[in-house]
């Protein structure tokens, strides 16, 4: 049975592409458009479940994520 597992995208245009980031394993990806950054790195995170054994999966999770918007003085 396939398991599946909730993982945070940050996606971010870099000069003409983007760059996709999963922060909760630091693993990045990039791609010429959004989907295609985040279908890499959905490939990218699915390869690594496949081939890093418990022990680096547990050693490189980090489940303390938080992704929030500020408000900050400009001028």
């Amino acid at each position: 049975m396939t398991q599946t597992k909730q993982l945070t995208v940050i996606i971010e245009r870099e000069d003409d592409g983007y760059v996709s980031l999963c922060p909760e394993l630091d693993i990045a990806s990039q791609g010429d458009t959004i989907e295609e950054a985040r279908s890499n790195l959905i490939e990218a995170l699915e390869l690594f479940f496949e081939t890093a054994d418990a022990s680096e999966i547990e050693r490189r999770f980090n489940n303390e994520v938080l992704v929030e918007r500020v408000e900050v003085k400009v001028g």
